[in-house]
């Protein structure tokens, strides 16, 4: 009878690790101590209660960054899709793409919001440590702009041409310095084909550098860049306090070219299958919701608390609400200036892939495509995911084209996404 008395905290573990006692006594007893901390796991005796069985797997951990196109992740907590989906998910902010690119190496973070060319460049090798990553969804399509200072906007500089022209009569006086929050992510793309159509001479000193993107307003300021390419709500905060001005957008230079997607490790896609699945799924009904006008006023409100974007309300509205415009540029934002789910923006189609990889081609030299390649974005899964959507009326699916004209260096500003 002592031993029927202990406590179940400490030695009838032993019972249950341990082979079944031969004594009839000690049989009886070692059932009983198995049944008691059996229904101790499911629920403090409640029999059939698998949820609790469910709450002790781990949470997904999302990394995501201060940049208006996260909205779909932060909407999804927001909104309770997480939950909608049996998901736990427990959402980090990084300040930037360096952290979020170590954190998944490491595998501090299963999935990230994330530049659509991390996920090959990591697959290509391009980082401190291998990881085997994949992105089964886009989370938007273009939303960056290029803000030049105020210096040089004083100096005449109204475009790319202008700055030219301005860079021709300094010559050897000065350097210029441009910031880009990734390298080789899409704003690095942009940023080139811009400053290309300046036919800068080669004598000149000019810098592209990685600056993460809540700094790119403070360093515009203090002087020690000359203008960046980089997403919302930065430009517009540099704009509204008098510190740069903004000469284009990425719907101008490239439409509805893909931007964020779904960073995800390997490990994480097939260890937690389903989950993945039901995250994607949570996040495509996110993504049309921050779609909707409607909504957009609602969105800033939430992005501009603290543990998201972190900016003022006035600075969200332009990239989100618009109309976002260039100063004394009659050219508008195509499409708004962020898509999350018009136009088929969250397939992770080829055609995608390939306008993200031809400009790794291009700056890293490939002649041909990396095998790795291959496998990095995943219809499949997305398509699975797809079908999880109970009931829900899927966006618009038609991808009219661009009413502009596509600059003649960008031969695949226009692709058929």
């Amino acid at each position: 009878m002592f031993v029927e008395n202990i406590s179940i905290s400490y030695r009838p573990l032993f019972f249950v690790i341990g082979s079944m006692p031969a004594d009839d006594v000690q049989r009886k007893i070692y059932i009983n101590m198995k049944n008691r901390i059996s229904h101790r796991i499911n629920g403090m005796g409640r029999k059939g209660n698998a949820s609790n069985i469910l709450k002790l797997r781990p949470p997904i951990v999302l990394g995501f960054l201060p940049e208006s196109d996260c909205a779909p992740i932060v909407m999804a907590e927001q909104l309770g899709l997480f939950r909608k989906y049996d998901l736990r998910v427990s959402l980090q902010r990084e300040m930037s793409w360096k952290n979020i690119q170590d954190k998944i190496i490491s595998g501090e973070f299963d999935a990230a919001h994330a530049p659509g060319a991390l996920t090959f460049l990591i697959n290509a090798g391009f980082a401190p440590e291998e990881c085997d990553c994949l992105s089964a969804m886009v989370l938007s399509l273009q939303g960056n702009a290029i803000t030049i200072s105020r210096q040089l906007w004083s100096r005449g500089v109204r475009d790319a041409e202008t700055l030219g022209k301005l860079v021709a009569q300094d010559r050897d006086r000065r350097s210029y310095t441009f910031g880009v929050s990734a390298p080789l992510a899409s704003q690095y793309s942009l940023m080139c084909q811009w400053l290309r159509t300046a036919e800068i001479p080669p004598s000149v000193r000019m810098r592209i550098i990685s600056v993460p993107p809540a700094q790119m307003y403070p360093m515009l300021k203090l002087g020690y860049l000359d203008g960046f390419c980089g997403g919302e709500p930065w430009n517009s905060l540099a704009t509204q306090a008098g510190v740069g001005v903004c000469v284009s957008t990425s719907a101008q230079l490239a439409p509805l070219h893909p931007e964020k997607t779904l960073l995800a490790r390997r490990t994480f896609t097939t260890r937690r299958a389903a989950e993945h699945e039901r995250l994607i799924a949570a996040l495509i009904e996110a993504c049309a919701f921050c779609d909707r006008p409607e909504n957009r006023r609602q969105i800033c409100s939430i992005l501009a608390l603290p543990h998201y974007v972190n900016a003022p309300i006035e600075s969200l509205e332009p990239g989100l609400v618009g109309p976002f415009a260039c100063e004394e540029n009659p050219v508008r934002s195509l499409h708004g200036l962020h898509v999350f789910s018009r136009y088929r923006a969250n397939e992770p189609t080829r055609a995608k892939a390939d306008w993200i990889t031809s400009r790794l081609y291009e700056f890293l030299r490939w002649t041909t495509r990396p095998s790795s390649f291959d496998s990095v974005f995943r219809l499949d899964i997305f398509r699975r995911a797809q079908t999880l959507i109970e009931g829900y009326d899927l966006p618009e699916r038609k991808s009219p084209r661009p009413s502009v004209q596509p600059h003649p260096m960008n031969a695949m500003s226009e692709p058929a996404f």
